[in-house]
């Protein structure tokens, strides 16, 4: 287990240079590495890694980390192995937050909507927890994921009605955001990606001790001097900023945030200390190798990441709710 887990870093260091090396064009690993040691704005390859590669993949990096991350928090606030971000109203939330950026401020920019993904993401999550009440037992992942599946259809006709009477403008923006992918979005949104999960990864990363210990019990966590409602609150905050902001920087992306704490978990045991970590680390892998896979398995033309993820993520879905549901009692 500890091999497995050392070993992480290299597969994801792995991946990065994957990232920047392949698609419609491939550039060797050397040429990659001259890119940023020996850099000639007349060489077409290193623009290629520069201008286009390197904002992509650290974008991957970083949503795919903020959505394990977020994964993890949300599964251990409400001790429900279902939760994840795209499952509880999250990319619908974000969805419509976007639209209404777009339609009624006329943003078009990533960098200008991205704060309205982060709101609406938050206030749909937040939405979802009180309608299954996740913040009172936390037991039943059925209310949950129906509660999610709820606020999800209903924020989604909202939007459908609004892109049907919105603009080419709109429904362009809302194309090319919607589908999940990581190309053409620019340094700027990787940069503001990055910062978002900082704080978010931050604010988690402290919660974790408090985590662990309301695993045991909401009244054996008063004892131990923990306010479970300030400690939830503190929870939604932060996967308001994780998964909110890799939602709007990146589009909706499934599965991702559900796959990841499960791996964190096999490898390092339930301790929130390690796996949210573990599953930040694990969530960047799969979003890139998910981008990754997009580009090379209809070359030269591309799959976005969001629609590899979901076709990746859905069995181990269907394995996880199955494992669940017999070891119910």
């Amino acid at each position: 287990m500890s091999r497995g887990v050392t070993g992480l870093p290299a597969v994801l260091l792995g991946l990065a240079v994957l990232s920047l090396a392949v698609g419609s064009r491939t550039v060797p690993p050397a040429e990659v590495l001259r890119a940023f040691t020996a850099y000639d704005p007349g060489n077409d390859l290193h623009l290629v890694v520069r201008e286009l590669r390197l904002p992509r993949t650290l974008l991957g990096l970083s949503a795919g980390a903020a959505l394990g991350l977020a994964g993890a928090l949300m599964q251990a606030v409400t001790r429900n192995p279902l939760a994840e971000p795209g499952l509880l109203g999250v990319n619908a939330g974000a969805a419509l937050a976007v639209v209404l950026g777009a339609m009624v401020f006329g943003l078009s920019a990533i960098t200008q909507y991205i704060w309205f993904g982060i709101a609406g993401a938050g206030l749909a999550g937040v939405a979802v927890f009180f309608l299954g009440r996740a913040h009172e037992s936390g037991t039943d992942p059925v209310r949950l994921v129906l509660a999610g599946a709820g606020i999800s259809v209903a924020l989604g006709a909202a939007t459908g009605l609004l892109i049907l009477n919105a603009g080419l403008g709109v429904l362009d923006i809302f194309r090319n955001w919607g589908a999940g992918g990581l190309a053409g979005r620019g340094l700027g949104v990787g940069l503001t990606m990055c910062a978002a999960l900082g704080l978010g990864g931050a604010l988690a990363l402290l919660l974790a001790p408090a985590l662990d210990a309301l695993a045991l019990g909401q009244d054996l966590g008063r004892v131990l001097g923990l306010d479970p409602r300030r400690v939830w609150a503190l929870a939604c905050l932060a996967v308001m900023v994780l998964a909110g902001g890799a939602t709007a920087a990146a589009g909706p992306i499934a599965f991702v945030g559900l796959v990841a704490p499960h791996a964190a978990r096999a490898l390092a045991g339930p301790a929130s200390g390690r796996v949210m970590p573990l599953s930040g680390l694990i969530g960047a892998m799969l979003l890139l190798l998910a981008d990754i896979l997009g580009r090379v398995l209809v070359a030269p033309a591309e799959v976005a990441a969001g629609i590899v993820a979901a076709l990746l993520g859905g069995p181990v879905f269907i394995h996880i709710v199955r494992r669940f549901r017999l070891a119910r009692p």
